[in-house]
């Protein structure tokens, strides 16, 4: 859970901070209030009924077979641009590192698309097994990953010389599109809560 609701976060706001300036933390504050409500709303509903365990539930439970329906398509969606944003992340975060192509016989591939292919494959597998629950630990790494972040950039402010010192905007109304769809992209964890509250051994430790 901790690596869900704070990993991406940790990537996206500075640059969104930059963009959109002081002021658009604003913003910030009134997605993450309206991430944590629903949050809340959601888990009322599948502590009311023991049989709500995913979206498409409430939506039937609201709006019968159609609001299913019309749930599903939308949350299938969410995670499908999700999963394609992640790739896309790691494809270029990858060739930043190790700027190179890949080259075979007649097959010819960009370094960043070259390393999309390859997370895709090497993350292919998890999808093969029967408890998911064998990915917590894995995932555990991301919380590593999450404490070398803010690790790094303390070290490069303080001892590489970089420093403190830039003050930014108060506000850049041409970067509030931007900071706005990052700050939403920090949320992005918010279609597996149900996932996650389920898959909990104490849920009622969660109030």
């Amino acid at each position: 859970m901790w690596c869900s609701l704070s990993g991406v976060g940790l990537l996206s706001v500075p640059y969104a901070l930059s963009s959109g300036g002081w002021l658009s933390l604003i913003l910030l504050l009134t997605i993450a209030a309206a991430t944590f409500f629903t949050g809340l709303l959601i888990k009322w509903c599948m502590d009311i009924d023991s049989e709500i365990t995913s979206y498409p539930d409430i939506g039937e439970r609201a709006y019968g077979p159609v609001g299913r329906a019309i749930v599903s398509i939308f949350m299938y969606l969410e995670l499908y641009f999700v999963a394609t944003g992640f790739l896309i992340l790691e494809g270029d975060n990858l060739y930043n590192l190790f700027p190179m192509g890949f080259e075979y016989s007649w097959i010819n591939i960009s370094g960043r698309e070259g390393f999309v292919v390859i997370v895709s494959l090497i993350i292919l597998p998890t999808v093969w097994l029967k408890d998911l629950s064998m990915l917590s630990y894995v995932s555990a790494t991301g919380v590593l990953a999450s404490l070398v972040i803010i690790g790094s950039v303390l070290w490069t402010g303080a001892a590489d010389g970089v420093g403190f010192n830039e003050k930014g905007r108060a506000l850049n109304l041409n970067g509030i599109p931007t900071a706005f769809s990052l700050y939403t992209f920090c949320y992005c964890a918010h279609p597996v809560f149900p996932t996650l509250y389920t898959s909990m051994k104490r849920q009622k430790t969660i109030q």
